[in-house]
């Protein structure tokens, strides 16, 4: 069972292509995180919203995840960080093609 994590917080920008541009060395550090999988990025401009949905090997790996970016957005002087985390249902999830490794 893999563990999903969602974040969402306030941002003025970037988005699109300049999100692309600003993000990317953090987008490649992101990918040497001890237990992730994956991640989709979202973003909402009309609303001034951003964050990810991430899929970590345990729940120690997501937790610890959480706690290390959101002191780093923290720095970034983004205050309130939303983070939920859930277990993963294989089974159903492989039937809908759910990309689960």
């Amino acid at each position: 069972m893999a563990y999903l994590l969602q974040v969402d917080f306030k941002m003025d920008g970037p988005f699109g292509q300049e999100m692309v541009e600003g993000f990317k060395d953090l987008a490649m550090s992101i990918n040497e995180e001890k237990g992730f999988i994956w991640k989709i990025w979202t973003e909402n401009e009309v609303n001034s919203e951003a964050g990810g949905i991430y899929l970590f090997e345990t729940k120690e790996d997501a937790e610890n995840y959480l706690e290390m970016h959101t002191k780093r957005l923290n720095g970034f002087g983004i205050t309130e960080v939303n983070g939920k985390l859930f277990e993963t249902n294989d089974a159903l999830t492989k039937i809908n093609h759910g990309p689960l490794t």
